[in-house]
């Protein structure tokens, strides 16, 4: 099955039901449920969803939230080894760093996000949810 790393962008479009983006986030996630991908995030971007969802939300709202998304993923750790080789990469963006070091680590085949020029140097395929979508 194919593992597909999903950037914190995606999460927040999905949860926050963000326009124009909500669609394509649903219906990436929706293959997840279906089981015809496995999604998986790093623990920074669940801190990062929370935090963003909190801001229009009570915790408690967003705690629910959460506890349903996460049965749609799973969660990887972000560990030192990732940390090292963000610190020492050419990323500009060091949070992208750090969630490409995570997909590599765990052995994803490719990355969805909104911000792909931050990821440019990344080994393995990124692209936005409508492109991978399409490929599907």
């Amino acid at each position: 099955m194919e593992k597909v790393f999903v950037d914190t962008n995606i999460i927040i479009d999905l949860l926050a039901k963000r326009e124009p983006f909500f669609r394509d986030a649903q219906d990436l996630f929706t293959l997840a449920d279906k089981k015809e991908i496995k999604l998986f995030i790093s623990s920074l971007s669940f801190a990062n969803a929370y935090y963003s969802i909190v801001k229009h939300h009570k915790s408690i709202e967003a705690k629910k939230f959460l506890l349903r998304f996460k049965v749609l993923v799973e969660i990887l750790p972000l560990e030192h080894k990732s940390i090292e080789l963000a610190l020492a990469s050419n990323f500009d963006d060091f949070e992208d760093g750090l969630q490409i070091f995570v997909a590599l680590q765990f052995g994803c085949d490719s990355i969805i996000t909104r911000n792909i020029k931050n990821f440019k140097n990344s080994t393995i395929p990124v692209m936005n949810a409508n492109e991978y979508l399409k490929g599907k």
